[in-house]
């Protein structure tokens, strides 16, 4: 037996040293660089995990009624939660099956991969894990440099130390492409079941999940054969994972598939609308075209899609395609200002000019509602007289005006106010223009939200200056309202792929004009549909009077080129105005038609079925019933009465005796803030005089 000296100890230990010096010596700049690796992607941080989405639109129900498509891709981001547990099963099964125990990199793999490889002398087996893959799905370049490998590499890494394995599995499913220009499993559903991801059963969600590994090659579209067999690779793989049993593998593959082949979403619907809402996302927002275009955020809009059609149903069936008129129309609701339906023309696809939102046109006596409200504040009562015969004006010192009513009807008689709107009286409007002060008709129409430029002037009464429909309408929405303002509203709110909310509008209410007054103003453009209030003329409504069935109010307008109505019941305001673009006079017995045609029925066809609400009265508004001729109270020495209603204090108190003498006791009294009128007074005082 060899002895073992001390010196023989002291050189073998030298050698150790040696040994395990160079070692420490080459090993420490490995562990202090993967030490510095690791604090450095923990300070990076998490990588930013957008990609291109499609940026979808939901309507007040929560409908999709449209969306965007990036560079021509469906891209739909939905929650992990929201897709079916046997998708996610079958993606981790063939795609990853250690993906919840590696850290981003399955070295176990990577070396079967290698050694696969070398025996078959090319690459045929991949090694790629979920969350590699998901990082190569980060880099839009098709490029393979070791630049871009280390990129991903790192990605990898700093995702896997910054995401839980539930985000990032649903990053993947996500951005993963499925073929025929379909990315992440949502678009995939819909393309290929036409249904939502999270309803995928056993047998759909392992035909999908084959057809990463070859979208073109896998696809059921292009070749089922092929597609059947990479299902049932799939299905073993979840079998072999336990996700599935051998029976529901069987079962599964058995089962047949139906394959739609296109995206079951409605595409296009209320483009006019959908073209408001993008404005609005980037110049009300502040989200640039890319982020629109490319973010993937869900836009939940206030359109209702069944009064969509509706509108749309009525504009195409009210006006011959024959004809070149085109249509301007809205319908809000006056509580909350939402927008429910929106034509902004008759063809999309010829003209994208929104005649809604971008057109101004005179919108003729459809503006006397805002002249009439600054009367009844000014002293006047629904029973104020004033002469109705063809009166000359003058819009400065020199320059004559003379309005005219339709088809030259006047009563040649005093009227009373409440006829003056139901018939549209121009003669009366301009009179009480010139009492009260053009300025205050137009600070009125300021605050009812009026922003198109006016002018003080005598005619301004008779709609003379352009406006937009959508400004019209809603501040129509004032009278619905009993005097509350609400801005329009487009967006409810706008959230983000990743489920955050970046931006909501709630419901803002100013009060414009005391409810009293805007109750008054309601019940007189009751009586545009209303026959029993004059007998000199028809009122403007009695065309479509046979389609109003229950508490409705609204006025019409018109000029030589511009036909308008706007209306109103408590839950719903439209307004519809036809013209042509070009400023082509309107035929005086066709044209002037369309726009009650279609207010009317549509109207009628929205209100079906709802409730039927009263306009609700406030306390300092008293109804009597009065002679619709005189404005007194009714009596049996006249004949005809209405119930009519006024501001508590300025209802009459005397009964009409069916003497001349009747009409002088409702004559408007000049308000104090009109002595010193100048020009206009004198001019009031030649009217009467």
């Amino acid at each position: 037996m060899e002895v073992i000296t001390v010196d023989r100890l002291m050189r073998t230990w030298k050698i150790v040293w040696l040994w395990l010096r160079t070692l420490l010596i080459f090993s420490l700049p490995v562990v202090l660089l993967g030490s510095i690796f690791l604090i450095t992607i923990n300070l990076i941080g998490p990588p930013p995990l957008k990609v291109p989405q499609t940026t979808v639109f939901y309507g007040s129900d929560d409908s999709i009624i449209g969306e965007y498509e990036p560079l021509g891709q469906n891209r739909f981001w939905v929650k992990v939660d929201d897709i079916s547990p046997y998708m996610t099963e079958a993606t981790v099964a063939v795609e990853d099956r250690r993906f919840y125990s590696h850290h981003g990199f399955d070295y176990k793999r990577i070396a079967a991969a290698i050694l696969a490889d070398i025996r078959a002398g090319s690459k045929v087996q991949g090694a790629s894990t979920i969350t590699q893959q998901y990082s190569r799905n980060l880099f839009l370049a098709p490029d393979k440099t070791w630049e871009r490998k280390l990129k991903e590499a790192i990605y990898a890494a700093r995702i896997e130390a910054n995401y839980t394995k539930d985000e990032i599995l649903q990053g993947y499913l996500n951005t993963i492409y499925y073929g025929h220009g379909n990315y992440g499993i949502e678009a995939a559903s819909q393309y290929y079941y036409g249904k939502s991801a999270k309803d995928l059963n056993l047998a759909e969600s392992s035909m999908l999940a084959g057809i990463p590994k070859g979208p073109s090659y896998y696809s059921p579209i292009v070749n089922m054969d092929r597609a059947k067999k990479r299902q049932k690779i799939v299905l073993d793989a979840m079998v072999a994972t336990g996700a599935a049993s051998a029976k529901e593998a069987v079962q599964a593959y058995e089962e047949p598939l139906k394959i739609v082949g296109k995206a079951n979403l409605p595409i296009d619907k209320a483009s006019y609308f959908q073209d408001e809402v993008e404005y609005l996302l980037k110049n009300k927002i502040g989200l640039d075209a890319d982020e629109v275009e490319l973010g993937g955020y869900h836009v939940y809009t206030t359109l209702d899609p069944e009064l969509q059609d509706k509108a749309e149903h009525w504009v195409e069936k009210s006006i011959p395609r024959t004809s070149s008129i085109q249509v301007g129309m809205v319908a809000l609701d006056p509580r909350s200002g939402d927008v429910k339906a929106m034509v902004g023309g008759r063809n999309y696809l010829e003209s994208a000019y929104n005649r809604a939102t971008q057109a101004r046109r005179a919108p003729g006596s459809t503006f006397k509602p805002f002249l009439y409200t600054a009367a009844l504040k000014n002293g006047f009562t629904p029973s104020s007289l004033l002469m109705s015969e063809r009166t000359t004006f003058f819009e400065g010192e020199e320059n004559q005006y003379t309005p005219e009513n339709f088809g030259n009807h006047y009563a040649n008689d005093n009227i009373t106010l409440a006829q003056a709107v139901a018939v549209s009286d121009n003669v009366y409007a301009v009179k009480t223009n010139i009492f009260i002060g053009p300025e205050q008709l137009v600070e009125t129409a300021k605050d009812f939200g009026i922003k198109s430029d006016l002018a003080s002037i005598p005619s301004l009464a008779l709609g003379t200056k352009p406006v937009g429909v959508l400004e019209m309408t809603s501040a129509y929405s004032v009278f619905a309202n009993n005097g509350l303002k609400t801005e329009p509203r487009f967006i409810k709110k706008v959230v983000d792929y990743k489920g955050d909310v970046v931006y909501e509008q709630d419901v803002e209410k100013k009060r414009v004009v005391e409810p009293e007054y805007a109750y008054v103003m309601t019940d007189m453009m009751k009586g545009v549909f209303d026959e029993r209030l004059n007998d000199y003329t028809r009122v403007t409504g009695a065309s479509i009077n046979s389609l109003i069935d229950r508490p409705t109010a609204g006025k019409t307008g018109s000029t030589n080129y511009d036909n308008w109505i706007i209306g109103y019941t408590p839950q719903l305001v439209t307004g519809v105005w036809t013209g042509y673009d070009k400023g082509k006079t309107l035929h005086p017995f066709n044209d002037v038609l369309y726009s009650k045609n279609i207010w009317g029925h549509f109207m009628k066809d929205a209100m079906a079925g709802r409730p039927v609400a009263q306009f609700p009265k406030p306390k300092d508004v008293v109804g009597v019933y009065v002679n619709p001729d005189t404005g007194l109270l009714a009596s049996d020495s006249c004949p005809g009465k209405k119930l009519s209603y006024y501001v508590e204090g300025t209802e009459p108190t005397k009964y009409c005796t069916g003497d001349a003498s009747d009409q002088e006791k409702t004559m408007p009294v000049s308000p104090k803030s009109t002595e010193e009128k100048g020009f206009f007074k004198k001019i009031w005082n030649w009217i009467r005089g």
